[in-house]
């Protein structure tokens, strides 16, 4: 589903997302929302047996969503933690994170079948004065401007911190034994402390959210191509998870595109999506 919000800068939020379980895996553990009237997008990979992963994904997504529709006009009114030094539209992100750690942790404690579920998370708070970003463990953002990528957030794997340390080279880490250990992770401790960065948007930037499953098997230059040629969104996301699964991802995958375009008509489109 795609949808578009109107900004005051005559700058319009274009926003839709796809996920799908893979050629591998039973079920799917990934998730993502978004509400384009309250500005938040967000994906979730989920880690846990049974459905566990599943539920906790989607105990986060469905907590930072609700969080931003309650407190989408009164940013100031929602500062409840004790970052001081970042704008209240990212103290809401971070606080945003902070409960759905603690809905996680609350359900896995409730029912002995979710013990130890939790998942990692990407999300992204846009406005027209600035966008906000957070996450926590391997899932990522990338931006994507005028036929360039950047990757905006770094992996709590282990891997890539063996990466960072210099213990093995980044041309080796895609081959690293130990891919799937993630250091941070919703869920994982009562307390967690997600890495959040601020960014201005420019028209024609596009965001992309997604798991693991879509980063580890699409090439960059693909990404930029895909993105960057494709103007629907929804055929934009489809292409990318089909490009995944035909490398031989064996995850779920899932990916969320946020555009930035400049607004040509006098309408306004207000959506919000989740995952089904």
């Amino acid at each position: 589903m795609t949808a578009a919000l109107t900004s005051p800068m005559r700058l319009k939020t274009q926003a839709a997302g796809k996920t799908d379980r893979g050629i591998v895996r039973r079920n799917n553990e990934d998730n993502f929302g978004f509400d384009i009237r309250a500005g938040i997008f967000v994906v979730c990979d989920g880690m846990g047996g049974q459905a566990a992963g599943e539920v906790a994904s989607r105990i986060a997504v469905d907590t930072v969503l609700e969080h931003f529709r309650s407190n989408v006009k009164s940013y100031p009114d929602a500062r409840t933690s004790d970052f001081v030094e970042i704008s209240d539209q990212t103290s809401v992100l971070a606080n945003a994170i902070h409960l759905a750690n603690r809905a996680i942790r609350q359900a896995a404690f409730a029912d002995s079948d979710y013990e130890g579920m939790g998942c990692t998370i990407v999300a992204a708070s846009v406005s027209p004065e600035l966008s906000s970003i957070a996450h926590l463990g391997d899932s990522r953002i990338y931006l994507i401007r005028q036929g360039a990528m950047q990757q905006l957030t770094a992996d709590h794997s282990l891997v890539m911190e063996q990466v960072r340390r210099g213990v093995i080279a980044p041309e080796d880490a895609e081959h690293y034994e130990m891919q799937n250990v993630i250091l941070r992770a919703l869920g994982s401790e009562d307390s967690v402390e997600p890495d959040l960065a601020e960014l201005s948007l420019e028209q024609g930037d596009t965001l992309l959210l997604c798991t693991d499953g879509v980063w580890r098997f699409v090439r960059e230059h693909r990404i930029i191509e895909v993105v960057s040629r494709i103007e629907n969104l929804d055929d934009a996301c489809q292409i990318l998870l089909e490009d995944a699964m035909s490398a031989g991802s064996d995850d779920n995958v899932t990916c969320l595109l946020v555009r930035m375009v400049e607004q040509g008509w006098g309408g306004r489109l207000l959506g919000n999506w989740r995952a089904g």
